[in-house]
């Protein structure tokens, strides 16, 4: 039984996903504020944390920071629609995908199993893909590890910007519809959430650094979606 420790203030809305949550057969903590939701994370170790921005005591950006320092759980943020700046400085700082208030139970149940479908996705290609490695001019990407570094400086990455960063490497030229980069890298069955992949991009972009070529290899085909350029 896979566990979800929900860190959200708004008891009521908590208590609404604990109940969502163990109907689907989940095991559910809750904390309501900030710090106690990162002592419950470090102490438990949950396969999954909802985390909302807004909390008292430490807010869900140092949450995630902190958390992101010593694990690799996953973490689904809730924000509000104002929150756009701290939405995407959620997703920098590691979060793996976000919801915005308000949202219903149905779509984040889906977004919950988006996740662990990808994280056994991901492990069971750790087990059977033999190692490949990608050079384009300064980006290296070594599959096995899941190492990417540009002009040798290691770039972290979350499991969802590698994968993306991956296919689109994997196939220079080629452009991606947002449709498709949803399926293939989210795991999603709706496609009502593009500005996820554009996020994504977004923070790739600026983690391989704004002036190497592997940033400006991600290339924007408007009306269409993304490719990487190839060459040398």
């Amino acid at each position: 039984m896979k566990t979800v420790l929900i860190i959200e203030d708004e008891r009521n809305l908590s208590n609404i996903i604990k109940k969502h949550l163990k109907q689907e057969g989940y095991s559910v903590l809750q904390e309501f504020d900030g710090q106690k939701g990162l002592l419950t994370a470090k102490q438990q170790n949950p396969d999954l944390i909802i985390l909302d921005i807004m909390l008292p005591v430490m807010d869900g950006l140092e949450v995630c920071k902190q958390i992101r320092t010593e694990s690799t759980t996953p973490i689904l943020m809730l924000t509000a629609k104002t929150e756009e700046i701290d939405r995407i400085i959620g997703l920098e700082l590691g979060a793996d995908d976000y919801l915005t208030k308000p949202f219903s139970i149905r779509e984040l149940l889906a977004r919950i199993k988006a996740i662990f479908r990808r994280i056994e996705m991901v492990k069971k290609q750790s087990q059977l893909v033999q190692t490949e490695i990608i050079e384009i001019q300064d980006l290296y990407i070594h599959t096995a590890d899941r190492v990417v570094k540009v002009s040798g400086r290691a770039v972290d990455l979350t499991v969802m910007e590698f994968d993306l960063l991956y296919l689109l490497a994997s196939h220079p030229g080629r452009v991606f519809n947002r449709d498709y980069l949803l399926e293939h890298v989210w795991g999603y069955e709706c496609t009502s959430y593009e500005r996820s992949v554009d996020n994504c991009i977004l923070n790739l972009r600026k983690k391989l650094g704004k002036d190497s070529k592997a940033a400006s290899g991600i290339i924007t085909v408007w009306g269409m979606g993304y490719k990487f350029k190839g060459g040398n």
